[in-house]
């Protein structure tokens, strides 16, 4: 026989007529207990059947007809509260590694560990396997033999018996499916395959052993449970901010997550390694070279699809995803694709954080320098310029251990799922430790030396070195508060510093290039540019303050340059202005309106570069500015007296007025708000000068706590005019079956 009471005998051979009979049912073959398939690495043996068990959907042997299973309760509710996954808006259990939780087991007699052998059953995948860890048995009873995962007796009650089931702290995370099965004497019997029996394992970051536990319940609060954030934008002397919904924890948004994982073809055994799981996120989350969640698009057309401006949020566009074929979703940007991998990531269990970095430099040519060249008018060379400085980049930071890497290199790694530049030949980036880019450690897998650029790079303006322009602001949220954190020095030494020195001697050491330029010569003078914060369509005034530190009389000859500008530094349509200033301490120019509203983009910014020269001693001075524009106002009101109530109904109203003297059309309106609300979406078809808007909305709290509302207009000839609103959710004092 191929197969004995329990187990088929693999390999084995096959004599032709049995090996005829089993290819004329096509390859490979599968069997009710598991699936064979042919061996040919051996010629010489080309009868050789390899075979990997799987879902078992029926008894094995006889049945036993002294003891018959009734009922298998995952006891959900309170399983998932002892597992921090009660947040989650789902029937299923949801559990943590290496944290035990109880299943329920009810037969038709009194359990007896001396004499029972009862074998719990859990399996991952299309082919699980005992080896691989996708096929775990876990026994309790008289044959107790448990190889991966630990079980035992918590309590018998009559014929009752409960177990305690702990995932060990390595194990594959993702949705397992559950078989009780009873051995006796007389064979096997399991129970039929039930989705209500299905559950989730997640990392663990309340474990000291899990890969990534951190140890203060603040950052896990902040970086795992928090399901919405602030995400920063703007230019680093003005910056704006946007509420990002992410949502976690909403219904579908789990399965959504391991769906990528599933599309992508990542193979289960990465998937209890937290360092393959969000590298293998990072390329699987753009749709780049490998048709993965989102397609990045920073053209100014999105006529086929959605502008990455009008997102509130990451759940709509992971369902939208799960639920059309996993067919990539258009159109999005740095800050989406930031946001979305934050979802997933802290859905899975990992800490995870948005970062901003302002002025963040993409070095495309790969010699840690960003080559920004201008012309004789002062103007950027496109032709000559391979290089880009960012008024801003959003990543991510994902903390864990790293054993790949020395110890001191473990905590928050760097991962970016923005497609930028490839790495192992996907567009993907790292991660890759902060500690390690801090000291220049630049050997250490992975994309360390293009994240040592974005944030260190030398910035070159005509050949003009300015070290301390790439970087020059990094922020993420702060814990439990709106305001952000500079964490700039998470990632760089004071500029100047001896320890910053050495870091960029570890650097070059490392391979990057060595700071090849010729010292500047001392000008004596110093320029500056000044603006004032506007909203789009004001006038602007700009300031060059000129401080002459010489003891002689200065003429400088100077070049002003102002353009619109999308944020990844692109210029459209500059203008340019020639000044020769001889002792005065400043200039004003006045920018009218008129002079760049017909060319605003996306994002809209302006950028001014200054170019010029000493007469005297023949030095040359530069610097430049962003000014950023910013969009009117979006109004969020909350139309009721006393606090909002858990399960009471809540009416909000998002109002806006068109202050231009053009028409906008094409206008989509967003609501969002986690545990508040599913994302709304409003259509106008044009909202006319002048004219004012006023939607209206109704919603139930589900939860109690601080919860942010968040609303956000959009139009092609406006994009993103957002707000957001906080309230606490109280309870409603006639119930008391309420949680946080």
């Amino acid at each position: 026989p191929l197969w004995t009471a329990d187990k088929p005998v693999s390999p084995f051979k096959l004599t032709p007529r049995h090996f005829e009979h089993i290819m004329s049912l096509g390859q490979p073959w599968e069997h009710q207990h598991g699936r064979i398939s042919l061996d040919n690495s051996n010629s010489h043996e080309s009868n050789l059947l390899e075979y990997e068990a799987f879902d078992v959907l029926s008894p094995r042997g006889p049945l036993d007809e002294g003891k018959v299973l009734l009922i298998v309760d995952m006891r959900v509710a309170e399983n998932r509260k002892d597992h921090y996954t009660d947040n989650f808006k789902s029937s299923s259990l949801i559990v943590r590694r290496n944290k035990e939780f109880t299943i329920s087991i009810k037969l038709d007699r009194a359990f007896s560990a001396e004499q029972d052998d009862v074998q719990l059953e859990f399996l991952i995948g299309s082919s699980p396997n005992d080896n691989k860890g996708t096929y775990i048995t876990v026994s309790i009873g008289k044959g107790k033999h448990n190889r991966h995962w630990k079980g035992r007796v918590v309590e018998i009650q009559g014929n009752e018996v409960t177990v305690g089931i702990t995932p060990n702290a390595s194990c594959i995370i993702g949705r397992f499916r559950t078989f009780v099965a009873i051995v006796t004497d007389f064979g096997r019997q399991r129970t039929q395959r039930n989705q209500d029996t299905d559950f989730y394992v997640l990392f663990n970051p309340w474990d000291p052993a899990d890969q990534v536990y951190m140890d203060k319940e603040e950052d896990r609060q902040e970086y795992v449970m928090n399901d919405v954030g602030i995400i920063y934008n703007g230019e680093y002397n003005n910056i704006s901010s946007r509420s990002w919904n992410f949502g976690q924890f909403e219904e579908g948004v789990l399965d959504a997550c391991l769906m990528v994982m599933d599309a992508g073809k990542v193979p289960l055994l990465f998937r209890g390694n937290a360092t393959e799981v969000v590298r293998q996120g990072s390329a699987l989350l753009n749709a780049q070279d490998d048709k993965g969640v989102m397609v990045g698009n920073w053209s100014g057309d999105y006529s086929s699809g959605t502008a990455p401006t009008a997102w509130t949020g990451s759940p709509e566009i992971l369902l939208k995803y799960a639920s059309e074929g996993c067919e990539p979703v258009s159109f999005v940007q740095c800050w989406v694709f930031a946001g979305v991998m934050n979802t997933f990531t802290r859905c899975l269990g990992i800490p995870a954080r948005v970062i901003t970095n302002f002025f963040s430099a993409h070095d495309n040519t790969g010699n840690v320098k960003t080559d920004i060249v201008l012309d004789k008018d002062g103007k950027i060379d496109r032709s000559r310029t391979k290089d880009s400085v960012w008024n801003y980049h959003c990543w991510n930071e994902v903390y864990m251990k790293r054993p790949d890497l020395p110890e001191n290199f473990s905590g928050w790694q760097v991962v970016d799922c923005t497609p930028q530049e490839t790495s192992d030949g996907l567009y993907r980036c790292g991660p890759t430790s902060v500690n390690a880019i801090k000291e220049g450690e630049l050997s250490y897998p992975f994309d360390a030396k293009f994240v040592f650029a974005e944030v260190k790079s030398i910035s070159m303006f005509l050949l003009l070195p300015y070290t301390a322009y790439v970087g020059k602001l990094i922020l993420t949220k702060k814990k439990d508060s709106s305001r952000y954190e500079d964490i700039t020095s998470n990632y760089k030494y004071p500029e100047g510093s001896l320890k910053e020195r050495e870091a960029m001697q570890m650097a070059e050491r490392r391979g990057v290039s060595s700071r090849d330029y010729l010292p500047l010569a001392e000008a004596g003078v110093t320029i500056e540019l000044q603006a004032d914060t506007i909203k789009m369509g004001e006038n602007l005034k700009l300031t060059l303050n000129i401080k002459n530190q010489t003891s002689q009389t200065c003429i400088i000859s100077a070049i002003i340059t102002g353009c619109v500008a999308y944020y990844t530094g692109v210029t459209m349509s500059p203008t340019q202005c020639d000044y020769n200033i001889f002792t005065a301490e400043s200039l004003t120019i006045d920018v009218k309106a008129l002079e760049y509203m017909p060319y605003l983009v996306e994002q809209s910014n302006l950028l001014f570069v200054v170019y010029g020269q000493v007469e005297e001693s023949e030095t040359s001075l530069s610097t430049m500015r962003v000014v950023n524009l910013h969009p009117p106002e979006l109004t969020i009101k909350v139309n009721m007296t006393g606090s909002p109530m858990v399960g009471k109904e809540l009416m909000v109203s998002v109002e806006f007025l068109n202050p231009y003297n053009f028409i906008l059309q094409k206008v989509n309106l967003r609501i969002d708000g986690p545990g508040l609300i599913l994302t709304k979406l409003k259509y106008y078809s044009q909202i006319l000068p002048g004219a004012s808007v006023k939607y209206k909305v109704l919603l139930i709290p589900r939860f109690l706590g601080k919860k942010v509302l968040m609303a956000c207009l959009d139009c092609p000839l406006l994009r993103q005019v957002t707000n957001q609103l906080e309230f606490e959710v109280v309870k409603d004092e006639n119930r008391n079956d309420l949680k946080e």
